[in-house]
């Protein structure tokens, strides 16, 4: 430690993200001249694992010039609706449906085979799994990403997750702590409160993150949501709370692993304190790496400001010290230096037969029916209607051609119409949605977080429900929405796994 100047201890603690699928001007920049620690990739830099580990191991040859720390290239891998990687790859269930699928043992085992492939492309870091208990069914952005609407559900399947993701050499991430399952706004987007007393929490909140730092969770990150249990300060976030960061995390419940902060360009932060003061107050408050994903400048001002903080006093530099060795030592733990040794081909080592065999199983398993399965009739023709995203969020993926539940059942032969409606249908096409729905044989409509949108209540209501089958494409709750369709079922996901075992499972 006493050999690293101060620059590049600085620079091992953010974590950056940018554009492209190629390293741009900001991300050399970043590790060329600041030393950066850590890159996080989205959807907007992976196009297909050839693409991605040529990608990966170009940002390590940038890096490497410079230094011989690796760099932590870490990814959102869930499963379900957030998956970053999809195409070629195997495919992995939402956390929620690994649970209604009722085996754990699969669970970590196609959570490994899905996190070793992350690792031949070259991530080391997976922010996954989510240990949140889902137990607000209005949560706008957690739902279907956690494992259960219990402690001992989170616990059971999150920890066989864990396992699956650290057996794969990848360092696991458990998210968000304190816990964002009982909360009714999404950090993305503002800043949400969980009131709850130490009892409760200390009972349902916290209970899998005890549990997943007894079993050696290598990180923490943190979740911009108030808790007034831990910090009195309505205004401040867990994030920015040393009585959460440092006493409770630290101290309390002895974890000494590394703490990741969630982005610090979510509303919650941005729109509060801001990014900058954000991080410094963030760090100042126990975290080790501060994940900005998006703007230079901001990634450029944190470290500048943390720098400043050094050099006035502010922050001392054995409390940088400190983040710095949790980072080199899961990055040496991690075998992170290892990146050299891995095939400069993925073409053959990934998406084998017997895992993506596997994949489908658990796929099929995952499929529940609320009340008598009804089939359809392969017969007769069927009007699928669609209500899909159309613009990305960091949680949802916009729906592309080609992969819908109607194409799917029309690679099963079936004669398929189809309408495709945004999230909040308009009354025009809920007009249009009626109209053809009394004239057809037989009608599905595939919903997304029906029950948060009241748009899509006023559609499914509207519905013949004697001849309507009623699919829950995120959250299984919408299906008591339409109690007298003519079927019930959910998947959990609209991901195009889950949409081919829907299909399979309304014909088989």
């Amino acid at each position: 430690m006493k050999a690293l100047p101060l620059r590049l201890k600085i620079g091992q603690l953010l974590m950056a993200g940018f554009d492209g699928y190629e390293p741009d001007a900001q991300i050399e920049r970043l590790i060329r001249l600041r030393h950066l620690g850590g890159v996080i990739l989205f959807r907007r830099n992976i196009q297909n694992p050839v693409q991605t580990a040529a990608l990966n191991r170009r940002l390590q040859e940038i890096n490497a010039e410079q230094s011989a720390i690796p760099l932590l290239i870490g990814v959102d891998q869930e499963g379900g609706v957030v998956s970053r990687i999809e195409e070629g790859v195997t495919p992995l269930p939402s956390a929620l449906a690994f649970r209604t699928a009722g085996n754990a043992a699969d669970c970590e085992a196609l959570t490994r085979i899905a996190n070793e492939e992350l690792r031949i492309l070259g991530f080391n870091v997976n922010f996954a799994p989510v240990l949140d208990v889902n137990n607000n069914r209005r949560n706008p952005v957690i739902g279907v990403r956690a494992y259960g609407e219990t402690v001992a559900e989170v616990c059971e399947y999150g920890l066989a997750a864990q396992r699956g993701i650290q057996a794969a050499g990848v360092a696991a991430t458990a998210k968000h702590f304190p816990g964002h399952g009982d909360t009714a706004v999404d950090s993305h987007l503002g800043l949400p409160r969980v009131g709850h007393d130490r009892a409760r929490l200390d009972a349902v909140e916290l209970a899998p993150f005890r549990a997943a730092i007894a079993a050696g969770v290598d990180a923490i990150m943190s979740a911009h949501v108030v808790f007034p249990a831990f910090e009195p300060d309505p205004d401040i976030p867990s994030t920015l709370s040393p009585a959460v960061m440092t006493d409770l995390l630290r101290g309390e419940l002895g974890f000494d692993g590394v703490v990741i902060t969630d982005c610090l360009e979510m509303a919650a932060i941005a729109e509060g304190v801001g990014v900058v003061e954000g991080a410094v107050r963030a760090f100042k408050a126990g975290a080790d790496i501060l994940l900005v994903s998006h703007r230079e400048d901001r990634q450029l001002a944190v470290m500048d400001a943390l720098l400043a903080a050094v050099e006035r006093g502010e922050i001392s530099e054995a409390r940088i010290d400190e983040s710095v060795k949790r980072i080199l030592s899961l990055k040496e733990k991690r075998n992170m230096a290892g990146w050299r040794m891995l095939p400069p081909d993925v073409t053959d080592q990934i998406a084998q037969p017997q895992s993506l065999a596997l994949s489908k199983q658990i796929h099929a398993a995952c499929i529940v029916w609320q009340g008598t399965p009804a089939k359809l009739d392969r017969h007769r023709p069927v009007l699928v209607i669609s209500l899909e995203v159309r613009e990305r969020t960091e949680i949802d993926m916009v729906s592309v051609d080609g992969g819908t539940l109607g194409c799917c059942l029309a690679g099963c032969g079936l004669a398929v119409s189809e309408l495709r409606f945004p999230l909040a249908p308009s009354s025009a096409d809920i007009a249009l949605a009626v109209m053809r729905s009394h004239a057809a044989a037989q009608v599905i409509c595939i919903s997304y977080n029906a029950v948060l949108i009241p748009e899509q209540q006023a559609l499914l209501t509207a519905l013949p429900g004697v001849k309507t089958w009623l699919v829950a494409g995120r959250l299984p709750y919408d299906l008591d929405l339409l109690p007298q369709a003519r079927g019930r079922l959910a998947a959990c996901s609209n991901r195009p796994a889950a949409l081919a075992a829907l299909a399979r499972a309304l014909l088989e």
